[in-house]
């Protein structure tokens, strides 16, 4: 009798090994591989003979669709990232931290939807279904239709999905606990996981169901699990949020059918998540408008604008290396900032450690922050308050050149929205509005710091006249 194989396969990336090593070949990471039968799950290799395929019906693109594309939730941040609403046949994954309120937000727009009429079903692999029900009457969503199961079999969900009447909308919590008969490994494993998640994604085709698959997170902050599930969905949520702040942000980074650069913005409270309208009024709350080393950058998620507070802190070191502390932000964007400034501006910050942190817990991704970081360095190391109504907004290269970014009009509207009258940014930003009040348009970061040098001057002479 033939041996049977059997092969070790990463627990990181998903690579399959012959034999077990201490290293992953493929990602590199140790003691990650575990022994797997090749024969079990689906998509497992050629183990069996192949039968013989069966023919499937083929359609036009033309022809009328039977029902809404999307669901709704009514909850309009949730809307705003999922980019209209749940779309019906999607497989959607949220990721985020444990605690960080994944099962929180799932419970109540599955309320919001059973209250619209829509046939919900929760299946919880972590928790007992009174631990889940203690969650709805928390959220005060225990009066309303949703069907609960406390299931981790892969099959045994399916039956019960098959049963009666179609079901809208599934939430599967969470993919780590599934396991499936056909599949000879732990819950959690490669195998088991893939196995899962296409015997969901299947049953969603097939049926029209929208399905919502929780995920958990790696230290790194990214889907446990290899990356092929972020593959096989539909849409991949990430929802973000600091233990030390009471806001959340739920941020799409995968959307088959919608932007993939929105964000929903929440507050924790003991009721659950409360939508937050204008974000902005958020992230400037706590603002100390007099305090030196603090820029307004006018940033955008998506089509939303979002007003932030950048700190700067800029002090003499002690050490013979000076110290470059960053939260929020990418270090090697500011380390970028910090040589045109020392290289075009001659603005000398070798001797000087540099803290930048963004307020409230935010984090900023796109370059047209190089402006409001260098403002807040310079006013930092000069001791001198930016304009307490001025938003600061454009990309820096390295030349020392000012280059505009998309979106001026929305930036600079959602400024005087919030009360800002000026505003700073590159002198070639399109879609200025007629007038141009308040705006100093800068051709070079040179520019920017003789301006804020210039200011500085100015106090100076003011004290001397007091």
């Amino acid at each position: 009798m033939a041996r049977a194989k059997t092969q070790f396969i990463c627990q990181n990336c998903g690579t399959a090994h012959s034999r077990w090593v201490g290293k992953c070949d493929g990602c590199g990471a140790w003691n990650t591989l575990v022994e797997e039968d090749p024969m079990g799950g689906i998509g497992s290799g050629p183990g069996k003979a192949a039968k013989k395929g069966r023919p499937v019906a083929l359609t036009s693109l033309s022809g009328e669709i039977e029902e809404a594309p999307r669901i709704p939730t009514g909850i309009n941040e949730l809307d705003r990232a999922t980019g209209g609403g749940f779309v019906r046949g999607s497989a959607v994954l949220i990721g985020g931290d444990p605690g960080i309120g994944k099962s929180t937000l799932l419970m109540q727009a599955a309320a919001a939807l059973s209250r619209r009429g829509q046939r919900v079903i929760y299946v919880s692999g972590e928790e007992a279904v009174a631990q889940v029900r203690l969650r709805a009457q928390r959220l005060d969503a225990a009066e309303t239709d949703v069907l609960l199961a406390a299931e981790t079999n892969v099959e045994d969900i399916i039956a019960t999905l098959s049963e009666g009447k179609r079901p809208d909308l599934v939430i599967i919590d969470s993919i780590q606990t599934l396991w499936s008969d056909t599949a000879d490994s732990a819950p959690g494993t490669v195998t088991q996981l893939r196995t899962g998640v296409q015997a969901m994604i299947r049953f969603a085709k097939q049926t029209g169901t929208t399905m919502v698959l929780v995920g958990h997170v790696t230290k790194e902050g990214q889907i446990a699990g290899p990356r092929l599930v972020e593959h096989m969905v539909d849409a991949v949520l990430y929802f973000e949020g600091d233990r030390g702040h009471h806001y959340r942000i739920l941020r799409t980074v995968k959307n088959r059918f919608g932007p993939t650069d929105e964000i929903g913005v929440f507050e924790m409270s003991d009721k659950g998540l409360r939508e937050v309208a204008n974000p902005s009024e958020l992230f400037l709350g706590e603002r100390n408008a007099a305090s030196p080393g603090a820029a307004v950058f006018a940033g955008m998620e998506g089509t939303r604008p979002v007003l932030v507070e950048v700190q700067a802190l800029v002090a003499p070191t002690s050490l013979g290396t000076a110290r470059r502390a960053v939260v929020g932000w990418d270090s090697s964007r500011l380390a970028m900032i910090l040589a045109v400034l020392e290289a075009h501006c001659g603005v000398r910050l070798g001797q000087h450690d540099v803290y930048l942190n963004v307020a409230g817990g935010y984090r900023i991704a796109e370059p047209a922050a190089d402006m409001a970081i260098a403002a807040a360095l310079v006013s930092s190391l000069a001791g001198v308050a930016l304009p307490a109504d001025c938003v600061y907004f454009g990309e820096v290269s390295l030349s020392g050149a000012a280059r505009p970014v998309a979106h001026t009009a929305q930036r600079l509207k959602e400024a005087e929205k919030l009360g800002f009258a000026s505003a700073v940014l590159p002198s070639s930003s399109p879609d200025l509005p007629k007038g141009g009040r308040g705006l100093s348009q800068m051709e070079s970061l040179p520019d920017l710091v003789a301006l804020i040098a210039g200011s500085k001057l100015r106090q100076g002479q003011q004290e001397a006249a007091e």
